[in-house]
């Protein structure tokens, strides 16, 4: 039983890297015509949508949306969540339907085909370097001002001990969220550590459940806020994931 389920899981990981790689390849065109301009960049995420939910679809995973507040199209928001899977980006992308645009690691940019178009579309961040954090800043300062959102997974990675729920989180969405006035989005993943974690040998087809949280407003709030704001919010995640577990 145990060498069918790594045959299985084996061929899981394959299909999930094959099914990344082949919408790429048929949209290459449009995609590559969507980048070359920062002003076309909700064409591109109008295609990377479809290439979430082709994905999304193709594992097998089915998506159970609950809202407790409504996302106004045409506004800007900060959207955070708890991380724990590289499908975390598929299921913002599919879930969300405001552009916004991803602050995430500088390593996934390896990745082939995909890696071409997230280090041109995304903020990446090397978490080592003060230069590159500030550089962050001001990357998504010019995004929000032409009109965009931003997504940051704030725990700033999928924690290294398995047997953490939720992370402790890093100040910089709080900070952008306050000094732009945008409202934070809390979002709750439940099981994409179940479906398709960074473990090899593991995951399955099956549920993704996700809550979206009532908004926290950040108008005519000062910088300090950024930290009162920052453990209420985490606190609401790590309520939901405590309610998603019993």
């Amino acid at each position: 039983m145990r060498a069918l389920k790594i045959v299985f899981w084996t061929l899981y990981r394959i299909w999930f890297y094959i099914l990344m790689a082949i919408p790429i390849i048929v949209m290459f065109p449009f995609l590559f015509i969507s980048i070359l301009s920062e002003k076309w960049y909700p064409y591109f995420f109008v295609m990377a949508r479809i290439w979430a939910k082709i994905i999304l679809f193709g594992m097998g995973f089915r998506v159970a949306l609950e809202t407790e507040e409504e996302i106004i199209e045409g506004k800007s928001y900060m959207f955070v969540a708890n991380h724990t899977s590289m499908t975390d980006i598929m299921l913002m992308l599919s879930v969300v339907k405001n552009p916004f645009v991803f602050v995430g690691k500088k390593e996934l940019a390896k990745i082939p085909l995909f890696g071409f178009f997230y280090k041109r579309t995304c903020i990446l961040v090397d978490r080592k370097s003060s230069k590159s954090r500030m550089a962050v800043f001001e990357r998504a300062q010019k995004r929000l001002n032409q009109g965009l959102s931003i997504c940051i997974f704030p725990e700033g990675g999928v924690p290294d001990d398995e047997s953490v729920l939720l992370d402790e989180f890093k100040d910089g969405a709080f900070r952008l969220a306050v000094e732009h006035q945008i409202p934070i989005v809390p979002m709750t993943f439940a099981d994409n550590k179940k479906r398709f974690s960074y473990t090899f040998f593991s995951g399955s087809p099956g549920l993704m459940r996700v809550k979206i949280h009532h908004f926290f407003d950040t108008k005519n709030q000062k910088p300090e806020y950024k930290k009162t704001v920052k453990e209420d919010v985490r606190q609401v995640i790590e309520k939901q994931l405590l309610k998603y577990n019993t």
